[in-house]
């Protein structure tokens, strides 16, 4: 009986779920969108008749703390993607905590799909899968390992691991102490690629997917007058180790690179440049991505 949405039926619903969130959890520790330009692009998709679908789905974090005495300090994260045709279809939610052990996490997360296939399809149920977290996701820590497991587990080696490489926009970066702190957190967090300051900013870091997490929550915690991430690459390294990671990794270390267009003002970088060294990389699309034009 239920008649077909349309995709901007299912977009409008998005963006008032989106709106609601971030007026229940105002702050970054609650709910956090990972991805401002695909909020951006789903709503001018709303808004303009004529508008394209969004190219990439909206993802974004919610963060939980489960109702019980004991456990105050244990938190639950919530990584959640909106497909396109969500409502119709079920969010992708994968919620993680530092006292799970992997088996636990698993048994968790199927859990919580179970109960969102029971009882959300077609409606917008992201506020239900998070009062579902918040009342039973700690019942899934082992209460005997749950003191210890922190210090004594090897999650890393358990972990399916993924690597990640994050392209980051800013309007410009000229201050030295941000471009110290970018530098300095790339190499305590393991994290190789570079970063063009001037105006436009470009970072690109790559690395274990925990660490770029890492990287960009502070990044984006300096002020800026505009940050985004653009682009964003995931591999899934099948429990790989180090020798893994290095193999995926296009740059060997961080390097700020300065294309100066030489007599202008020493700030504006040469595009072409730029251009060139993501082409010998094989990043060209990279360049369209982030000026949306033909590089030359």
């Amino acid at each position: 009986e239920t008649t077909e949405m349309t995709n901007r039926e299912e977009a409008e619903i998005q963006v008032s779920e989106l709106d609601l969130l971030s007026s229940m959890f105002p702050y970054e520790e609650e709910f956090v969108v990972t991805d401002q330009l695909a909020v951006a692009e789903l709503k001018h998709y709303v808004e303009n008749e004529s508008a394209e679908m969004p190219s990439s789905k909206v993802q974004f974090m919610l963060n939980v703390k489960p109702g019980i005495s004991n456990a105050s300090m244990v938190e639950f994260s919530m990584a959640c993607g909106l497909p396109f045709k969500y409502p119709t279809v079920l969010p992708e939610i994968t919620v993680r905590s530092s006292l799970l052990s992997r088996s636990q996490q698993i048994r968790l997360n199927s859990d919580l799909k179970t109960y969102l296939m029971q009882n959300c399809s077609g409606e917008p149920c992201m506020l239900s899968a998070r009062e579902w977290v918040k009342d039973h996701a700690a019942a899934y820590i082992d209460k005997e390992v749950s003191s210890s497991s922190v210090t004594t587990s090897n999650a890393m080696q358990s972990e399916d691991l993924t690597f990640t490489r994050l392209w980051i926009y800013s309007h410009h970066i000229y201050n030295k102490q941000k471009r110290k702190n970018i530098i300095d957190w790339a190499k305590e967090l393991s994290l190789s690629g570079f970063c063009m300051p001037g105006k436009p900013g470009v970072v690109c870091v790559e690395g274990l997917q925990s660490s770029c997490e890492e990287f960009w929550s502070r990044v984006r915690r300096l002020t800026w007058k505009r940050i985004v991430i653009r682009h964003r690459e995931d591999v899934s390294l099948d429990g790989g180790g180090h020798a893994e990671i290095q193999k995926q990794r296009k740059f060997s270390t961080l390097e700020e690179k300065c294309f100066d267009a030489h007599g202008a003002r020493g700030n504006h970088m040469d595009l072409g440049q730029l251009y060139r060294f993501l082409e010998e990389k094989g990043y060209a699309d990279i360049f369209q991505m982030y000026f949306g034009v033909e590089g030359h």
